[in-house]
């Protein structure tokens, strides 16, 4: 195991370098085992040096957990038998065969292992493969790792090294012959990722070759270095922590005490220093013995470094004193030495003495000793204020010890020698000093090594004749390419710190392409810490300055450079002056602008790297070809880079023809020129090549370029690739595609990387200063010249021209030479070698060199992309690209296009169309989805499939790669550029197989997309589609949260697939949430800039290169960072890219309408709209202006209110501000004259652009530079371009913080109708503004709410006051009273809306309405208000008036109490003979009853309509009335024609035109009047009180008088008829049948209450009880209190019934389904009833008096709301309402005995007291008692007593009588739950539709606006049949007036008027809004088709003809008309 012999170079280097030779004994067995007898004489170096894996020197470790399984894999390796399987699993074997060294240790990774044994088993491992293993192999089984065993396998590894993964690779072993492997577990997953990849699958068939080559590349890739160890380096150390791990230390602890000694006090008994105090100044400093210490039996050596004062620190003998002290010492640790709370400057410069001195590593191994006087002091840690000692303490990881500073306390002592073996062993029992030597050899040999590169490698070549390939062979090989790696990796570290950077903690692509603060910056300086970032945003704004960014200095470095600059030292001496050095400012201390390039390239992930590379390119920069890795330099080849960049370029054939061709750049064949240097040279090889390249652009950056510096740390070794690509112009300077390599650095010392490259160039050209025959380089040149291949030799120290020695071999020379020259000359070289030779080279062929890594190889993820895409890409092999889109993806294709096309001709209709032919183009729609359902999947779309199911994890490689190969599949052939008039003719036919040749990603996910459209309409998977259909949305959801676009608009069918779009947005929701959305789109052009402008601002990759125009719309997402999101008011903005206008190959008639459509579908969708105008010629513009302005004129119309920008590109002068000005005016003008134009198009009133849109000419206009700094192809992007993108950007960014943006959910609704209205061609009277309509539906259910709240409020103080009027509590109710008591809920209600308004998530769009609905609700308040005070003035007028009824039955109540008790008295002596009592009461009962019948009238039932009947019979006397009441009820005939005369000037004429016809009757102004007058007269008999006043036929009298005067008032009015006398008698008879039963249910109630033989019999058992009392004596408070409580029973039960209705009405408002919403929600209720109950005589009843039947359903609903919740809810609040109100009576009685006691009063006060108190909550009061003798009753506390006693019962009898029948019946019609419900949803519109008679669902009653509903009905359900015909039409409102030609006739009018124009035919027609819509309710449909024979005989007409029903219509079955009901409504 020595070190190699015959190295004299490696013992020369080892003598100076201290390598030390040791011998130990080998390590014990596991288990305890005895040592072996054998000592081992073990060779160790503290350096590493490469190794040569081909060599005898393979060194491979072993480590497993099975001894057959590690056994096995040995023998693959050495071909062998030689590792015994049976010997004992714990020992360690080793074997050696074919220059390959296996050690075996079969049980390391075993998990039960102690530490102690795997510590003595890596060791043996580590001694064995002295000095250090090339590989370390984990063996394990491929699904028997668990979380437990990763663990250990960590913990194992780290024994080794911190950089052991490095070395590492994963060897899994699984039983299965199959020759496809079994994929791992996850855990060996994570294990493999930490070894970078590094995996082999072994089976029972793997061939050892295959594995010793893998293990062999592997060692390749490490260059041969091998691992070394940092426990085990030395065997020192080995001997040590051998000790150590048997319990016992040779050495004491070494410890080093610094700081100020005044904290120490030395004296005898200090236990750690002693007395004597150390002086730097007097002491002899030559030498420090440390003090020898046994304290607590630790064994220490302390040195006392304690000064007095700091400034001894830095007396030169101290340098000394610290080499002393490290050379002789091994410091273990150091104590820093504070007083205890006065930490000093003194102090402070201590501790930076010691950093500045040991290093900042130093701290780890620092302990703080805080020293005090007193005891009490050391509780003053506890709270450390001192930040700076805060901060000291956290980087000394929080190590502290308290102690006196006489150090004399043992305990102390020991508690600290105790924390300094904790802290030795925390620090892995290292010493400081052995990490500092490591340290200060790191820094000390950087100079060795550079000096020892100068020196001459010993290199002999030997030429292989045949191939004339060099083969340099070395035959020396010396430790400083090791040591050289260790410098270059600290200085990596160094920089990768100072950028911020984690090389093993990759960045994404996302991380730079999402909207940051620092992207919104455009400073061309930055601080150092942001340089990555901004390197990047430049990067993506493809702005070649991103390398030129220069670094700002902080204000430290500032000040300082002007305290040295301004020094007056030097003042007047120049020599000094300029002599002088600033250090600060040295270019060392600057970071290499290449170096943040590549360290960003090293620090990206593989879409990171590919991103930039590609932006690099487009910058025209030179590309990183070849890489070392900056830890291993394993030379890398990213071509996964390389895949998406494409170059064309045009040249010309023998036949001067211009030939275009682009090319994958990895795929193109071109020549490659090679340049090289060796040694330093004077000329910059990189600025020569730029001269060749573009003289005006650095592609390759060189030292002359800004920003450059000496120090470049990462791009020694570096190999770059640009390509020239000529543009077919005499002036190109190569007439081909040439590719240029530049390898950077001394070729010499990059010898790989130099003979792959001079093997594949076309030609190689070298730089050296001079060629001399001992140069290094010598033998290289030399065999480069006698190679075939051409070799240019330029040499910097030679002066001469171009010569040619040899044929093919050229001198140049370039001192003193005039650099254009020397250009020319080399140009003319490399063409004349170009043209002889025909070598050509491929990118991709660099992968083939097995001496580099390939990062797609390296990536397992990127090699499983590649692979499934490879696969799909088999499947197109053999088809013509013109027959792949038809072949495979077929649903997109014809089908598709035809369904699209019948869907336009849907919305389109021809003349004369009726509803049958809509239904047969339905039809065809649905077979045509049939069609597309029915075709099998393809197998290339099962693969995609299978595919993105299979491969999750590495989904984006193999989406990426399939974009990559379909993109290379695309690029167009080669073709010629000529000006015939043949080919032009050609240009149509040319562009129709160029779209059907396209083939890329998009188009696969529109395939999909069809799939998935075609499965949603026929509601059902496809049969050969394994998954959820909801899968396919999810995974193009998943793609664009990845960064992919998503077609929003196919441009090739010119049609949304909006339910595609709709599914993919819902995905979207379901995966972000509902995040809100800013959307920003683009309008221009074609081929104007467009998707390069937005890819340069947000850094995306919409398709760009030549022949890939945009077709149709694609969004994409740019996700806004969380700093951002406090700023802005949205989370994402949405990228709108769309096709240009004006497209070539649209050119004709249709050109026009696609452009309309497309803009202001884009203007629509978006919150701003970018206008791109490209030029500068005036038609152009002129063009586009116009269809912009016209979209955003069509906004204007349909309140949509998006901004705009426009951009001006490629103006030639940009910053002439005048020239900028006049455009803007210009532009003004003609945007101007445009908005006059469109608003006469569009019948609007528009002067100027202002009018339309929000517009601010100075900012809102926006000038571009040309994009190109030159001409393409070589063209640079213009850096002013890519500043006028950051300015843009800022824009945009200020409208949209000004913005609400949309939600992802309404943005699916505007995508739906935008795209709706845009298929009925009338864009304006088609959009249906989705999310207006659901903010107003949301504002409605409010408003219900608020106006409740309002209602319910008033209900409560009506009631309270109307108890107060009753009780005479007050005289008069006034509208201020009314409103201080609404004052509180109406604020409520007013924040409640103003919080609504501000705060919710569409306050943006529900402004519109807020003042509208806050004059609503203020004037609802204002009308309960005067309704509230009008009721209860009636109450008050009516109580006056019912005096006398009251007091007549308060009469009989007395008459009948005394008369009792005088019976009662007379019988007192009888009390025992309860049978006498109750006969003499009966018998009283009897007569008293008899005497009061027969003095008062008794109140008689009523026959309202009797009485009606009468009456109209003495106004008509003629008239048979009892023939009258046999007539249909007025509300529900169909027509009023037979009930009206026309007036002489009316003509009674039929249609005599084509067109429908109602009959000619004014049917909807005679609904809309009799409505009135029903809700009139309802008001009436509501104000008659009936139930309290009682029924008189007076009232009757009035209700006709007035039906009379309103009929009169009518017809003498503004109307065309005048009524027949019929219509009158049926409306009287009508109105008084519809309120007879409330009338008679009131007057039933007054009955019950005052007729005297009903109501004195419910007081029998009452008078009954009371009489009982007096015969037994009780006493006069006992029988009053009784009294009381009888008193109290009805008030009670009354005000209980009252207000359990009204709790009950609020749970019904929050609780039952129906009623709990607004106004649409209780609609479509009522129609599932209606369909539920199938009765047509209710359907008519709710198209001809939909209020009537609304009152009739509520009422029913609460009827069974109150059936069902009777038991749980109903008796329950009635409960609780008669607890409350019992406790306020009992309260109140105890209360009103308090205050007569309190004012010795009587029972009369009492009384007065008890009942003010009970004023608000009964009606009851003291003159209910006014008869009432209560003499004697003067014991107040009895009296409270007896009604504390006798209240429960008198409740219990109430709430027994509680029931469903009695509930609602005892309840006053005003107060009824229904009734009161009625009253809020019934104040609403009523006006019908004049069509189909739908009802407005508007919930305001005269609201603004039109009249609107969400969906109509077809119109002959009203009745509109064909003119002349009986036929009843089945067309629909929404589809009649998207017909162009469909007429009608207005009612009354003989002039027809068109559908489409419905609102000319004025009146109420006027007055709605039909929006053309084709999704129809099919709720109505079903509704035609079930009651077709009650329609017809109901109108006397039939479905037929032109109105038969279509046969689409009779597949809904009544369940699909009641789903349609919740999916719509």
């Amino acid at each position: 195991m020595a070190d190699r012999e015959g190295r004299s170079g490696v013992r020369e280097i080892g003598e100076r370098r201290h390598k030390w030779t040791k011998s130990i004994d080998i390590c014990p067995k596991m288990g305890g085992s005895p040592d072996l007898n054998l000592p081992y004489t073990v060779v160790q170096t503290f350096h590493t040096r490469p190794q040569s894996p081909m060599k005898s020197d393979l060194r491979i470790v072993l480590l497993g957990k099975n001894l057959a399984e590690n056994s096995r894999v040995g023998k693959l390796i050495l071909g062998n038998e030689k590792f015994d399987s049976k010997a004992p699993s714990d020992q360690v074997q080793t074997e050696r065969k074919m220059h390959k060294t296996v050690i075996n240790a079969p049980h390391l990774l075993q998990p039960h292992l102690s530490d102690h044994q795997i510590i003595q088993t890596v060791r043996k491992c580590l001694y064995l493969s002295d000095p250090g293993p090339h590989v370390i192999v984990l063996v394990l089984q491929h699904d028997q790792c668990s979380a437990k065993d990763q663990e250990h396998v960590e913990k194992v590894l780290n024994y080794f090294s911190n950089k052991v993964y490095e070395y590492t690779m994963v060897l899994t072993t699984q039983e299965s012959d199959s020759v496809e492997s079994t994929e791992v577990n996850g855990v060996i997953k994570d294990i493999v990722k930490k070894c970078f990849n590094r995996h082999y699958k072994l089976t029972k068939n793997s061939p050892a070759a295959d594995l010793k080559e893998r293990l062999e590349k592997f060692a390749q890739m490490n260059s041969g270095h091998y691992l070394i160890c940092d426990e085990f380096e030395g065997s020192e150390n080995s001997m040590e922590t051998q000790d150590r791990e048997r319990g016992h230390r040779k050495s004491p602890l070494t410890v080093a005490l610094f700081g100020n000694s005044a904290s120490i006090q030395f004296r005898h008994d200090n236990i750690l220093l002693g007395e004597e105090e150390y002086c730097y100044k007097t002491k002899d400093t030559s030498r420090i013995l440390p003090l020898q210490r046994e304290i607590a039996e630790h064994n220490i050596s302390v040195i006392n470094m304690t000064v007095r004062h700091e400034t001894e620190l830095n007396l030169d003998c101290v340098n000394h004193i610290i080499d002393q002290l490290v050379n002789e010492n091994e410091i273990h640790a150091f104590i820093f030495v504070v007083r205890l709370g006065q930490l000093t400057d003194a102090d402070k410069k201590s501790i930076e003495w010691l950093q500045k001195v040991f290093g900042d590593k130093v701290l780890q191994y620092v302990m703080i000793l805080f020293t005090y006087e007193r005891k009490e002091e050391s509780d003053t840690l506890k709270d450390i204020k001192d930040p700076v000692l805060k901060q000291l303490l956290e980087k000394c990881g929080g190590r502290f010890h308290i102690c006196n500073k006489m150090m004399n306390n043992q305990s102390e002592m020991s508690d600290l020698m105790n924390k300094i073996e904790r802290l030795f062993n925390e620090n892995k029992q290292q010493r400081y000093t052995e990490i500092r030597r490591n340290f200060e050899k790191s820094e000390k040999e950087s100079d060795t090594v550079k000096i020892m590169k100068e020196n001459k490698h010993r290199i002999t070549t030997s030429m292989r004749k045949d191939t004339h390939e060099v083969m340099p062979l070395v035959e020396e090989e010396t430790g400083l390419e090791q040591e050289d790696g260790k410098e270059i990796n600290g200085k990596t570290k160094h920089l990768f710190n100072r950028l911020n950077l984690n090389k093993h903690h990759k960045l994404r692509a996302a991380d730079f392409l999402q909207l940051t603060a620092h992207s919104l910056k455009s400073s061309e300086s930055c601080a150092e810490e942001e340089l990555i970032q901004t390197f990047m945003q430049k990067l993506l704004m493809m702005n070649y300055r991103a390398r030129y960014i220069q670094v700002e200095e902080n204000n430290e470095q500032h000040h300082t450079k002007q305290r040295d600059n301004d020094s007056h030292e030097d003042m007047g001496d120049i020599f000094k002056a300029m002599s002088f050095s600033n250090k600060g400012s040295s270019q060392s201390d600057r970071i290499h602008p290449m170096d943040v390039q590549m360290a960003m390239f090293h620090c990206a992930d593989g879409f990171l790297k590919q991103l930039m590379v590609t932006k690099l390119s487009q910058c025209q920069y030179a590309l990183p070809l070849l890489v070392p890795d900056p830890d291993t330099q394993q030379i890398e080849f990213p071509l996964w880079t390389f895949r998406q960049i494409n170059k064309s370029w045009k040249i010309r054939n023998t036949n001067n023809e211009i030939i275009s061709q682009t090319h994958p750049v990895y795929k193109a064949e071109t020549p490659m020129v090679f340049f090289f240097r060796f040694g330093s040279v004077s000329s910059s090889k990189s600025q020569l090549m730029n001269s060749l390249i573009n003289e005006k652009h650095n592609t390759f950056f060189h030292r002359n370029c800004p920003g450059s510096s000496k120090t470049r740390v990462l791009m020694d070794g570096v190999v770059e690739i640009a390509w020239f690509c000529p543009s077919g112009k005499n002036t190109d300077k190569f007439n081909e595609c040439v590719a240029f390599c530049n390898l950077h650095g001394d070729a010499g010392d990059h010898e790989k990387q130099l003979q792959i490259l001079t093997e594949m160039a076309s030609v190689n050209v070298v730089l050296l200063p001079r060629l001399q025959n001992n140069d290094k380089s010598a033998a290289i040149i030399q065999n480069l010249y006698r190679n075939k291949k051409p070799l240019i030799c330029l040499f910097t120290e030679d002066e001469s021209a171009v010569t040619m020695p040899m044929k093919g071999k050229y001198k140049i020379g370039l001192k003193d030479r005039n650099q254009s020259e020397v250009s020319e000359e080399i140009r003319r070289v490399l063409n004349d070698c170009i043209s002889e030779s025909s070598s050509t080279f491929r990118l991709e062929d660099v992968s083939k060199n097995s001496v580099i890594r390939v990062d797609e190889e390296d990536d397992e993820d990127c090699r499983r992309g590649r692979e499934a895409a490879q696969q799909m890409m088999s499947l197109l092999e053999k088809k013509h690209l013109k027959e792949i889109k038809e072949s495979f993806l077929p649903c997109q294709g014809k089908l598709w296009h035809q369904w699209s096309q019948k869907n336009k001709e849907l919305h389109r209709p021809r003349a004369y169309e009726i509803e049958m032919d809509i239904s047969r183009k339905k039809t065809e729609m649905k077979n045509i989805r049939q069609q597309q359902h029915e075709s099998d999947i393809t197998a290339f779309i099962q693969l995609f499939f299978k595919q993105t199911q299979c491969h999750a994890e590495n989904k984006m490689y193999f989406l990426k790669w399939l974009e990559i190969f379909l993109t290379s599949k695309n690029i167009s052939i080669p073709h010629k550029y000529d000006e015939s008039e043949h080919l032009k003719a050609e240009l149509e036919r040319i562009s129709k197989e160029l779209e059907a040749a396209s083939f890329g990603l998009e188009h696969i996910m529109r395939e999909i997309g069809q799939i998935y459209e075609s499965c949603s309409s026929v509601k059902k998977n496809k049969k050969d589609l394994q998954f959820h259909l909801s899968s396919l949305p999810s995974l193009a959801a998943k793609m664009m949260i990845s960064g992919f676009p998503l077609e929003l608009m196919d441009g090739d069918a010119a049609h949304v697939p909006v339910i595609w779009i709709s599914a993919v947005l819902d995905q979207l929701i379901q995966k972000l949430g509902d995040q809100r959305v800013f959307v920003l789109s683009v309008l221009g052009i074609q081929s104007s800039g467009k998707s390069t402008m937005l890819n340069a601002m947000f850094g995306l990759q919409f398709a760009v290169s030549a022949g890939r125009c945009t077709r149709g719309a694609f969004m994409q997402l740019v996700k806004v960072s969380d700093e951002m999101k406090t700023q802005m008011n949205f989370d994402y903005i949405l990228v709108v890219d769309t096709e240009g206008l004006r497209a070539l190959e649209l050119t004709g008639s249709s050109t026009r309408h696609h452009d309309n459509e497309l803009a202001t579908f884009v203007v629509g969708l978006g919150n701003l709209t970018l206008i791109n105008i490209f030029g500068e010629n005036p038609s152009e513009m002129q063009d586009i202006l116009q269809i912009v302005v016209q979209a955003f004129l069509r906004m204007k119309k349909v309140k949509l209110n998006p901004s705009c920008v426009f951009v001006h590109q490629n103006v030639s002068d940009v910053t002439a501000g005048e020239k900028n000005e006049e455009g803007r005016r210009r532009l003004l003008q003609t945007l101007d004259k445009m908005t006059n134009l469109a608003a006469k198009d569009e019948v609007y009133d528009a002067g100027c652009f202002s009018d339309v849109i929000r517009f601010d000419v100075q900012n809102d206009v926006k000038y571009f530079a040309h994009l190109w700094e030159g001409n393409p192809p070589m063209a640079p992007p213009n850096p002013n371009y890519c500043e006028n993108i950051q300015e843009l950007k800022k824009t945009i960014m200020s409208h949209a913080t000004k913005s609400h943006g949309m939600m992802l959910i309404d943005l699916k609704d505007r995508v739906k109708d935008l795209w709706e209205a845009l298929l009925n061609e009338r864009f304006v009277f088609s959009f249906r503004n989705s999310l207006e309509i659901s903010a107003y539906r949301k504002l409605e259910t409010k408003y219900s709410k608020w106006s409740w709240r309002l209602c319910s409020a008033m209900m409560e103080i009506e009631n309270k006051l109307h108890n107060k009027i009753e009780n005479e509590a007050i005289h008069e109710v006034e509208e201020t009273d009314l409103q201080r008591e609404l004052k509180d809920t109406s604020e409520e209600v007013e924040k409640s809306m103003s919080q609504f308004f501000e705060k919710d998530t569409d306050a943006d769009i529900l402004i519109q309405w807020k003042t509208s609905f806050e004059i609503k609700i203020k004037e609802i308040q204002e009308n309960i208000v005067r309704e509230t005070k009008r009721k209860l003035n009636e109450i008050l007028q009516q109580r006056d008036l019912k005096k006398m009824i009251d007091a007549q039955k308060t009469h009989h109540e007395n008459t009948l109490f005394e008369k009792s008790k005088e019976l009662a008295l007379k019988l007192k002596d009888n009390t025992n003979d309860e049978e006498t009592l109750k006969k003499e009461f009966d018998l009283f009962w009897k007569h008293s009853v008899k005497k009061i019948i027969r003095d008062t009238h008794p109140i008689k039932d009523i026959d309202i309509m009797r009485d009606v009947k009468h009456f109209l019979s003495d106004i008509y006397e003629s008239a048979p009335v009892g023939h009258w009441m046999e007539s249909k009820d007025i509300f529900s005939v169909p027509s009023y024609t037979q009930y009206v005369l026309f007036k002489k000037e009316f003509k009674e004429s039929a249609v005599n035109s084509s067109g429908y016809t109602q009959t000619l009757s004014p049917e909807d102004k005679i609904r809309a009047f009799i409505t009135d007058v029903e809700q009139q007269t309802d008001k009436m008999i509501q104000s008659f009180n009936i139930s309290k006043m009682g029924y008189n036929i007076s009232r009757v009298q009035q209700l006709i008088d007035y039906i009379k005067r309103r009929v009169t008032e009518h017809q003498d009015g503004s109307v065309e008829y005048e009524f027949k006398n019929e219509f009158f008698m049926y409306l009287v008879l009508s109105i008084c049948s519809r309120a007879g039963l409330m009338i008679s249910d009131q007057h039933k109630m007054f009955r019950d209450a005052n007729d005297p033989e009903i109501y004195v019999e419910k007081k029998r058992a009452e008078y009954y009880s009371i009489f009982q009392k007096y015969c037994h004596g009780a006493t006069s408070a006992a029988i009053f209190g009784e009294i009381i409580c009888q008193k109290l029973k009805e008030p009670i039960e009354q005000s209980v019934y009252k207000k359990t209705a009204r709790d009950l009405t609020d749970e019904i408002m929050k609780n039952c389904q129906s009623l709990n919403g607004n106004r649409s929600k209780l609609e479509k209720h009522i129609l599932k009833t209606l369909a539920e109950e199938e009765d047509c005589h209710k359907y008519m009843n709710y198209i001809y008096n939909p209020r009537d039947h609304f009152k009739s359903f509520i009422r029913n609903e609460v009827s069974r709301y109150i059936t069902d919740k009777f038991s749980a809810g109903v008796l329950h609040k009635a409960k609780v309402n008669m607890q409350l109100l019992q406790q306020k009576i009992i309260k109140a009685a105890h209360e009103s005995t308090e205050h007569v006691q309190m004012n010795r009063g009587d029972v009369g006060l009492w009384l007065k007291s008890f009942t003010q108190q009970l004023s608000d909550v009964l009606i009851f009061s003291e003159k209910d008692l006014s008869g009432v003798k209560h003499s004697g009753a003067d014991n107040c506390n009895l009296l409270e007593d007896v009604i504390r006693e006798e209240l429960p019962a008198t409740m219990s009898e109430i709430y027994g009588r509680f029931n469903t029948e009695t509930f609602l019946v005892k309840l006053d019609y005003t107060s009824r739950p229904d009734e009161i419900l009625i009253d809020h949803f019934c104040q609403c519109c009523w006006v019908q539709c004049p069509f189909c008679k739908t009802v407005c669902t508007n919930t305001i009653e005269n609201h603004h606006g039109d009249h609107n509903v969400p969906f109509h009905r077809s119109i002959g359900l009203s009745g509109i049949h064909y003119d002349n015909t009986v036929n009843l039409s089945t067309h629909i409102c929404t589809s009649a007036v998207g017909n162009s030609n469909l007429y009608f006739y207005p009612i009354g009018s003989e002039d027809k008027v068109p559908w489409k124009d419905y609102r000319r035919a004025g009146g109420v027609y006027a007055d709605w809004s039909i929006t053309s819509d084709l999704s129809e309710l099919p709720y109505w449909k079903w509704v035609v088709c079930r009651f077709q024979k009650d329609l017809e005989k109901y109108y006397s007409k039939s479905f037929g003809g032109s109105g038969e029903i279509p046969s689409e219509w009779r597949i809904y079955s009544k369940q699909d008309a009641l789903k349609s009901l919740d999916k719509y409504i």
